[in-house]
């Protein structure tokens, strides 16, 4: 009979735990905060972004803004339009534009269904998020409705009520 022999594996331990936090995807990119207080996100859904290798290392540190960004289809292809991702340091001439017009890459059947969506009125797409998954960038998009000056009030109102039975039902449990 052969020997058996036996190794101790350590537990499971970072990949790289030098690498940044935004690039290993534990931390977001970039989060459109303005998203779901201007809108009624309605559906969620992922897309991938086609950037250029001087944008990639520019999300990588950070320099990503989805504040003013809105998704658009055109011609049976979906684009992101005023995502603003900043120069990067280390480049040269040829690094991109700010706030270049962007391809977001989805499968046909998603934006056959989008198509059906967007059409109908008041309805549009906004990036709630950036972030890296598996290396690559992702945006997460939403389909949204404008709010109301006073849909915007009763969100406000509903927070705060909220908060305060949080806080009364914790005092509570302290006495």
């Amino acid at each position: 009979m052969a020997k058996q022999t036996t190794h101790q594996t350590q537990p499971n331990r970072e990949k790289n735990p030098r690498r940044q936090p935004t690039a290993s995807g534990e931390k977001d990119a970039a989060v459109n905060r303005n998203a779901s207080h201007n809108y009624f996100l309605l559906e969620k859904f992922e897309a991938g972004v086609a950037l250029t290798g001087t944008e990639v290392k520019s999300v990588r540190g950070g320099t990503s803004n989805l504040k003013d960004a809105y998704g658009l289809i055109k011609d049976g292809e979906l684009w992101l339009l005023n995502c603003h991702i900043g120069p990067y340091d280390h480049g040269n001439s040829a690094n991109h534009a700010a706030l270049r017009t962007r391809k977001l890459l989805v499968h046909k059947e998603e934006i056959r269904k989008l198509i059906g969506k967007t059409q109908q009125k008041g309805l549009t797409l906004i990036p709630t998020r950036m972030y890296f998954k598996n290396g690559r960038i992702k945006v997460e998009l939403a389909l949204a409705k404008g709010k109301q000056l006073w849909d915007k009030r009763e969100t406000e109102r509903r927070r705060t009520a909220d908060k305060e039975a949080r806080e009364a039902i914790s005092r509570g449990r302290k006495t």
